[in-house]
């Protein structure tokens, strides 16, 4: 174990999203408050309450992955290879000339390899057991994208996957920030994919009555904080991080999205799938962030929201944003990206974080669309419709789990 004391930044992003492969796309389209929902392509879903998702647009495996490996992955793999591989060749960092036992992978996914569990589920019952693709299990397990990251590139760091619902991603980047600073590695892959738009994913979350039923305007669906909403919008993506010490950063004159200053995680300890009212476990993950960045309160400029559009969890949130920030919560902008992007489960806070470094690095807080009417109750700036230019030092980014899972990134501007 090494000091602690070491600064962590970014130095490569990677992102598949509903409104666009890449981090220009992705950033073009959130400016352009773009919603990436419409109706499901992936399955017939006429029967179902919810028949609407933000799915995944013109990604094409075959620009990532050569043909018999991507038979090999389930969709959310294949997702988690590609934006890291974006991340890679972002950084510039050359592997050749590194030592790959010093370089990690920490990638996650809240559900895993849903499509192929519903695929392989009606090959058993129509063929029976010895019908099951022998690639089951391989495909299905969460863990399985942080191994197939490391096998592309031969990375034998720390190596395995967080799962903790919809704090997936975002506890895989608190994981690799503490490897780094305790000098178990030197270079560290992290994040999280998800493909969930499958006729048990979306029959699941309707059981539970947490998705949003506006099928007749799908793009207006995803409306956090507009006093009409009624649910999250299922998303499919994948979002990744290159992370490593400032001065190894500097060292190989890498262009820098920011550092990552502070991390906080808690639980609420309250509830299966509600928040606590009162947003308590969220107020503890944010002041322990703003604890282990160093900084207070009134030096946030932008908060990231977890913002999944539910009547409960955007009230909750905000209820702890004003909580903690006093009178600073009037003059700091919140948005929620899932506006646009949908609820990316297990891959939304690594997407989140996208958008947070590329707010930093515009100078520009992306929007919450949709908002026609916002609820009486949310009375902070949740930057309406439009994208607000304005100073951008730090960004705070939150993300809650079904199970009272709380985790909270603050980014710096360098």
């Amino acid at each position: 174990m090494k000091e602690q004391n070491k600064k962590i930044v970014i130095t490569g992003i990677g992102a598949l999203t509903p409104i666009g492969i890449g981090k220009d796309e992705f950033w073009s389209g959130m400016m352009d408050g773009k919603s990436g929902a419409g109706m499901i392509t992936h399955f017939d879903a006429t029967d179902f309450n919810t028949r609407f998702a933000c799915e995944l647009k013109n990604f094409n495996v075959a620009d990532f992955i050569d043909a018999k490996s991507a038979r090999r992955m389930d969709p959310f793999c294949q997702y988690g290879v590609a934006a890291a591989d974006m991340a890679i060749k972002d950084s510039g960092v050359d592997l050749k000339s590194l030592d790959l036992t010093r370089f990690g992978v920490v990638y996650g996914s809240g559900i895993g390899g849903m499509g192929t569990y519903d695929t392989q589920f009606r090959t058993y019952m129509s063929g029976g057991p010895t019908r099951v693709n022998p690639f089951f299990i391989p495909m299905l397990i969460p863990d399985i994208a942080a191994g197939q990251i490391s096998m592309r590139y031969g990375l034998m760091g720390p190596n395995y996957a967080t799962v903790s619902a919809c704090a997936t991603s975002l506890h895989a980047i608190i994981d690799a920030y503490m490897i780094l600073k305790l000098g178990y590695a030197d270079y560290m892959i992290c994040g999280g994919s998800e493909a969930p738009v499958t006729q048990m994913g979306v029959a699941g979350f309707n059981a539970t009555r947490a998705l949003s039923t506006r099928n007749d305007e799908p793009e207006k669906a995803s409306r956090p904080y507009d006093k009409d909403r009624d649910g999250f919008v299922m998303g499919e993506g994948a979002g990744a991080l290159l992370l490593e010490t400032l001065e190894s950063a500097q060292a190989r004159g890498a262009h820098i999205y920011g550092e990552l200053a502070g991390v906080g995680f808690s639980a609420d300890a309250h509830h299966l799938t509600a928040p606590h009212p009162e947003g308590k476990g969220a107020t503890v993950a944010m002041k322990m962030a703003m604890n282990d960045a160093g900084i207070s309160p009134e030096e946030i400029d932008y908060v990231n929201t977890h913002g999944t559009s539910t009547p409960l969890g955007d009230l909750a949130e905000v209820k702890a944003i004003k909580s903690l920030f006093g009178q600073h919560a009037s003059k700091i902008n919140i948005s929620s990206t899932k506006s646009m992007v949908g609820h990316l489960l297990g891959a939304a806070g690594a997407v989140e974080s996208v958008a947070c470094l590329l707010a930093i690095e515009n100078q520009t807080v992306p929007p919450t669309i949709n908002i026609d009417n916002l609820d009486p109750e949310i009375d902070v700036d949740v930057t309406p419709n439009q994208p607000k230019k304005r100073e951008v030092n730090y960004v705070l980014n939150n993300g809650f789990g079904f199970g009272g899972h709380n985790a909270t990134l603050i980014f710096k501007k360098i």
